[in-house]
């Protein structure tokens, strides 16, 4: 059986999910479903589009998810995008950060269901892909005495109205004043019960659930109930849990890839970016936690740490400095 690309996706995170990381898990898994960071439409339209919107074409299937409020902008931020050949493009309507919501975008969205479907229907109209939503089950401020469900029930239902049927609900509120992200993260309960309801409720939807999902095993539990499940900071921290995806999550009887080999085969990449004048300490970050857990993380990280911020940051010295770790394993 071939199961979708979203049946298991890296949630976009602002700063971390960059294309050097995407393709670094590309090393482990072909299936898992990358996003990018979220993307103003005002920065696309506006900004240098070729440096926000590029990557690399190991990368697919990869979503483009857009921040904004101005469905004329997001339809022009769409109608760029054509040429990047996006699997899918995503509006972010469940960010709860006063940042992103001083921006009238991001949770804040959650305010004005029909203001979404007017940016959902402007996204559609100016695609050739799936356009799809992320979000909350609801803003805590508007559903103190509820849990939150027909609030969410009525804005997934204008969205539909839209030309959207996918929706990816972190299985939280969102609360946009005086609490932090990592509050919204952490001070809010999860109601993973209530998204399971929102599938029965609408079969027709395709539901990915999202907040706290820290393993695959707990992955595969979640897709006895929604069609997909997002994974953030935890396969973060840990990216080589992407590397039992393929087998564990999609089915597939394909080689599992080790660290090792993993490092073997970014290095030609850090090269070639290195030559291009990118900073090595941009691509190696991501790396820090390859041997989360295992005996020798902590030299693994200090190793790199100290090697990418060295005045000799040469593509020799980073290769030698970790490969060395490597085979003291």
């Amino acid at each position: 059986m071939t199961f979708p690309a979203g049946r298991l996706s890296v949630a976009p995170m602002m700063d971390w999910t960059d294309r050097h990381f995407r393709y670094f898990i590309r090393c482990f898994s072909r299936r898992v479903q990358l996003y990018s960071e979220m993307i103003t439409a005002q920065a696309v339209v506006f900004g240098d589009a070729e440096k926000l919107l590029a990557y690399n074409k190991e990368e697919h299937p990869i979503v483009l998810q857009l921040g904004g409020s101005d469905p004329e902008l997001l339809a022009k931020a769409c109608q760029i995008a054509k040429s990047f050949n996006y699997d899918e493009i995503n509006l972010n309507a469940g960010c709860p950060s006063e940042r992103v919501a001083s921006g009238c975008f991001g949770a804040s969205l959650r305010k004005d269901p029909r203001l979404i479907a007017d940016c959902l229907k402007a996204m559609r109209e100016n695609s050739d892909v799936p356009v799809t939503l992320k979000t909350r089950i609801a803003l805590q401020e508007e559903t103190q005495d509820s849990d939150g469900y027909d609030n969410l029930c009525r804005c997934t239902e204008l969205a539909e109205k839209a030309g959207c049927q996918t929706f990816i609900i972190h299985a939280r509120k969102a609360r946009l004043k005086g609490f932090t992200p990592k509050q919204n993260r952490e001070r809010l309960p999860l109601n993973y019960e209530l998204i399971y309801r929102f599938k029965r409720d609408f079969p027709r939807f395709t539901v990915s659930i999202n907040g706290n999902i820290t393993s695959l095993e707990q992955a595969k539990e979640h897709l006895n109930f929604v069609d997909g499940v997002m994974i953030g900071r935890a396969l973060y921290a840990d990216p080589y849990m992407s590397a039992l995806a393929d087998r564990k999550i999609f089915e597939e009887d394909t080689p599992v890839v080790s660290r090792a080999e993993a490092v073997q085969k970014m290095l030609p990449y850090l090269e070639k970016e290195m030559a291009n004048g990118v900073r090595p300490h941009l691509i190696l970050r991501h790396w820090l936690g390859l041997f989360k857990g295992l005996p020798g993380a902590a030299l693994w990280r200090r190793t790199l740490t100290e090697t990418m911020f060295s005045q000799d940051c040469s593509f020799k010295t980073v290769a030698e400095n970790l490969n060395s770790v490597i085979s003291s394993f």
